[in-house]
């Protein structure tokens, strides 16, 4: 196992992307809870058939792989089928992320949690968890501007993320991230160093 864990995690466009990409420049295997989402559910898995048989038909696209959109759609709007459909993929997930990490062989490894402080109690065994923090207006408007949606339906997908205090208050190590992306280079090389001194 990569001897040390940091978990990543930061509310959406707070710049977790930005920041995964760099620790990897720097040799660092990142594993994505995102990648492990759609890893669990790939044709012929048994969280795929489960889903199936839980949600019925219309769960599966024509070639028979979990139909994203009308999933979306369907948890969005009922809040006990999306528990359900959760009870299903975490488990797999928090398995899948902790496998990537019992055979990651760098100095460390970095687990993207995009819903940690969601989960917490179930990633109690990381090491450090690093927050990426922007202030909402930043995110407002980089959301505006990467989905091409209004500044309303950008503040109504923060608020239904935990909040910022919530997030900040589980954090061993913050970025903020409220500038120019290459500000990051400098923010992520130091964090580097610390970790391979921790981890060593």
């Amino acid at each position: 196992m990569s001897g040390f864990v940091v978990a990543l995690t930061g509310g959406i466009a707070s710049g977790k992307s930005a920041v995964e990409r760099r620790f990897e420049a720097l040799g660092i295997h990142a594993y994505d809870a995102d990648v492990a989402a759609r890893a669990v559910v790939e044709p012929g898995s048994e969280a795929l058939a489960q889903v199936a048989r839980t949600f019925g038909p219309g769960a599966l696209d024509a070639e028979g792989r979990l139909d994203r959109a009308a999933m979306r759609q369907r948890v969005f709007d009922d809040p006990s089928a999306r528990a359900m459909l959760e009870s299903i993929l975490h488990p797999r997930i928090r398995t899948w992320l902790r496998d990537a990490a019992a055979t990651d062989r760098g100095p460390y490894c970095i687990l993207s949690i995009p819903l940690l402080v969601e989960n917490r109690e179930h990633y109690a065994w990381v090491d450090r968890v690093l927050v990426v923090d922007a202030p909402e207006d930043v995110r407002i408007e980089r959301l505006t501007r990467r989905d091409g949606i209004d500044a309303s339906l950008a503040a109504k997908m923060i608020e239904a993320q935990a909040s910022r205090e919530r997030r900040l208050a589980i954090a061993d190590d913050v970025i903020v991230n409220d500038g120019d992306e290459a500000a990051l280079d400098a923010k992520v090389a130091a964090l580097d160093r610390r970790y391979r001194e921790l981890a060593a």
